[in-house]
């Protein structure tokens, strides 16, 4: 088929994109929607309105970003090149004159590219860039050409006097010519004449050579004065400096081409740059090394969100966190600002934090980060892992100003950059490109991303920050090791079934991909996560100490009677008076508590931590808290005085009902707050007069989903939807461009649609139905949209006829009365 369609191309040559379209399979127009899906929404009708689709400026920019950066130079050198070129032209601008077998050996892959994309048609003897793209890599006075070249000598002599050429043809020895036409030809035939232009370079000054060195690989403009100096004169007067202002003059592109020696670019790069090793390690020691990062992943989250159980800090009226809350929390996780926020966006990402939605707003954990908790620490961590790999949200945005000047905040709204997944994971394609243990130098990294997508590096350089943060974020989760990419982290990026040059330009995996893969990531890591321990180091100055991660409930009693003083790979917790106190407030008894730290120590439980249990134990509910507003009761009417004559308990309103009762007038919460930070240990009782055991309820949201990805302009089409759009924009170009038949000179007045009376329409149906004939029909709908049709009737009865739509490629029903005319097809076998 192909074959055909190639001899087909030769023998009649496409005028135009559409025409080159339709000389190709449906394979190759497959490949071109999977590249460019922007031109499926909504799916064409036809192939002209394909074409027409792909040269818009916005689908053509978003083509061009795609393109690595030898193929945008291509790219760029036919945007300078004649039009159309063939390319034998565009070969000579790449290789220059002197060749370049590098070049010359990569130029058929970036034609080929160029032609897949729908960015250039036409036979290598008439290779035409689409128009769009042309317009955007040419050069232009307000927007220099990436070659550094400027206009031809026939766009800079556009409005310049006839007598001025004819002046600079005296000046370089050419005969005067009748009109300014053949006056720039013979400037462009010397300029392009490589012996001539030799020979007239001898003559020239070497100031005025020095000057054509700096313009000749751009920007070719230069601005001159009333009186130019004499180099800048005599180049001015020999035509190879042509002004295009009073002030300003410009190099011609010929004339820069000669200089180059034909070339267009300064410096190709036919070759991806390779990758640096910057340091190797044994596999198995960067698995480990990212199997405990992957636990310690696993500590902070739960620790942050622990801190957070009983509702974390308010919500911005803009939305997101404060600064200040930000700095608070950090300091509370003992952690960087950074850091901090790459745990609260990703917890926020994988749906376990959210805002509560209550009056007085505040971020808390959602009931998923309970059902998180249940999970195996595998599962826990791939869960993360594939919410940061897929997810748009951009921690290392936060600090950063949006373009109104605008501070972005950690868990915001404007934080979501749709271009990270894809950086993300090419990064890690890049890292498992390596030898397994080979950590990359981040530099060559840069320059690898920026040779594929060159556009975008141009562009605000968020491609480089976001593969920069990929890096350290990659690293602090445990997907890398030391630097290099992970076993584990192979699996969860898709990598370890393939090879991964695969992966340079293949579309991001469906969810269902990435659930396999997290499954094959979590088998991998599960055997490398510590095993958490069911004791703890008690050491005399009050603290605990964890060696490494404890076991779930064991940690979730320590965080009631102790405070968490310092994490890391081992944790240190402090026993105060007031952990002590939390605890015997969730309902503990003395006992309870020596019991407890005596089964879990591996060293005896010293002295100073049992005094301390006793003394806030015997203390502890000696005073009684209730309703009336409030009241304290205490069976010692001294310990009530004391309480009376202390000035700190002014604010609380305290009265005295009886020797053993006091009234308050703020509420039992707030006086047990302020009778603590008096010193005392009161407990809340019932109406009963029962003790109140609190326990540490958690707060939680309503349940919330968590946040969506924002996509990156449309979703790479499947198999299914490319194969019924192929089927459409097929049927639909059968049907735009069958050759039909006019009923008679009189019905052609102009309108698209054929015109015939009721009992012809009828007649012509009945006719083809026998036949099994084909007839173009012009169709009015119920909202009175017409179209035009290609239909095969089958059936025409009860003033319906039921027919195969050749357009949509089914088999339809029309009622006979919306149909406005029929006419046969000229060529039935076409």
């Amino acid at each position: 088929m192909s074959g055909a369609t190639s001899g087909g191309s030769r023998a009649t040559p496409p005028r135009t994109l559409a025409e080159a379209l339709r000389t190709r399979d449906d394979a190759s127009l497959a490949a071109l929607l999977r590249a460019r899906p922007d031109l499926l929404s909504p799916v064409p009708g036809d192939l002209g309105l394909l074409a027409t689709r792909a040269g818009t400026r916005a689908s053509v920019v978003r083509a061009l970003e795609r393109l690595d950066r030898f193929a945008l130079q291509t790219a760029e050198a036919l945007a300078v090149a004649p039009d159309p070129a063939t390319y034998d032209a565009l070969r000579a601008l790449m290789c220059g004159d002197e060749g370049d077998p590098a070049v010359e050996a990569a130029l058929p892959g970036a034609v080929r590219m160029l032609r897949e994309q729908a960015l250039l048609w036409g036979a290598d003897d008439r290779l035409r860039l689409v128009r769009t793209a042309r317009e955007l890599l040419a050069p232009s006075n307000t927007h220099p050409s990436p070659t550094g070249l400027g206009p031809t000598v026939a766009e800079a002599t556009a409005g310049m006097s006839p007598t001025r050429l004819q002046g600079i043809l005296g000046a370089i020895g050419l005969s005067t010519t009748h009109d300014p036409v053949s006056a720039v030809h013979a400037l462009t035939s010397l300029f392009t004449d490589r012996a001539r232009m030799d020979a007239l370079l001898d003559t020239a000054p070497s100031d005025a050579l020095t000057v054509l060195d700096r313009l000749v690989w751009g920007p070719p403009y230069g601005e001159v004065s009333a009186d130019p100096a004499p180099p800048v004169r005599w180049l001015r007067d020999h035509g190879l400096l042509l002004p295009t202002s009073a002030r300003t003059v410009v190099l011609p592109r010929e004339a820069a081409l000669h200089l180059r020696v034909g070339r267009a670019h300064r410096t190709p790069e036919p070759v991806a740059p390779g990758l640096v090793e910057a340091s190797t390690h044994t596999a198995r020691m960067v698995d480990l090394t990212a199997a405990g990062q992957a636990f310690t992943t696993l500590s902070t989250v739960e620790g942050l969100l622990k801190d957070w159980d009983r509702g974390g800090p308010p919500v911005l009226r803009s939305g997101g966190l404060s600064v200040r809350d930000l700095k608070r929390t950090a300091a509370a996780m003992d952690l960087p600002e950074p850091a901090a926020a790459f745990w609260l966006e990703l917890a926020y990402a994988a749906g376990l934090l959210a805002s509560d939605g209550e009056s007085d707003e505040r971020y808390a954990p959602t009931p998923a980060y309970d059902d998180w908790l249940g999970l195996p620490p595998e599962e826990r961590w791939s869960r993360l892992a594939v919410t940061w790999l897929r997810g748009t949200r951009t921690a290392g945005l936060v600090g950063g100003q949006d373009a109104k000047g605008r501070t972005l905040s950690a868990l915001g709204p404007d934080l979501d950059r749709s271009v990270a997944p894809e950086v993300r994971r090419r990064v890690l394609a890049l890292l498992a490109e390596l030898p397994e243990g080979t950590a990359p130098d981040p530099d060559s990294v840069l320059a690898r991303l920026r040779w594929e997508r060159p556009q975008r590096g141009a562009t605000g350089d968020l491609r480089t920050r976001l593969a920069l943060w990929t890096l350290d974020e990659a690293e602090l989760l445990g997907v890398t090791g030391r630097g290099a990419l992970a076993a584990h982290g192979r699996a969860l990026a898709g990598l370890d079934r393939a090879p991964t040059s695969l992966f340079a330009h293949a579309p991001l995996p469906t969810e269902s991909e990435s659930a396999g893969h997290a499954l094959r990531a979590a088998t991998l890591v599960a055997p490398l996560i510590p095993e958490p321990l069911d004791h703890v180091l008690l050491q005399a100055d009050l603290t605990a100490v964890a060696p490494g991660p404890l076991r779930r409930p064991l940690a979730e009693m320590l965080a009631v009677i102790a405070d968490v003083e310092s994490r890391g790979g081992a944790t240190v917790y402090r026993f105060t008076p007031g952990s002590v106190r939390r605890a015997l407030d969730s309902g503990l008894a003395a006992s309870d508590l020596h019991a407890f730290l005596t089964e879990h120590s591996r060293t005896p439980v010293p002295q100073p931590l049992s005094y301390l249990i006793d003394d806030v134990a015997r203390r502890h509910g000696h005073l009684r808290v209730g309703s009336a507003c409030a009241y304290v009761r205490c069976d010692d009417d001294a310990v009530l005085g004391e309480i009376l004559a202390d000035k700190r308990s002014g604010t609380l309103g305290l009265r005295r009902l009886a020797p053993t009762v006091l009234a308050a007038r703020v509420e039992a919460v707030a006086l047990l707050d302020g009778l603590r930070a008096m010193g005392f240990a009161p407990a809340a009782e019932s109406a009963a007069g029962d003790v109140l055991i609190t326990r540490a309820d958690a707060h939680r949201t309503p349940a919330r989903t968590a946040p969506v990805p924002v996509p990156e302009g449309p979703p790479v089409p499947d198999e299914t939807l490319l194969d019924v759009a192929l089927r459409a924009i097929r049927a639909g170009d059968m049907a735009a461009h069958a050759v039909r038949r006019e009923p008679d000179a009189a019905a052609s007045n102009g309108s698209a649609l054929p015109r015939t009376s009721s009992a012809e329409t009828l007649a012509t149906m009945q006719a083809a139905a026998m036949t099994g004939s084909a007839l173009w029909i012009g169709y009015v709908n119920a909202d009175g949209a017409a179209s035009q049709r290609v239909i095969a009737p089958v059936r025409v009865e009860g003033g319906f006829v039921t027919a195969y739509d050749h357009t949509a490629d089914e088999v339809k029903t029309y009622p006979l009365h919306r149909i406005t005319g029929v006419a046969e097809l000229a060529d039935e076998s076409a």
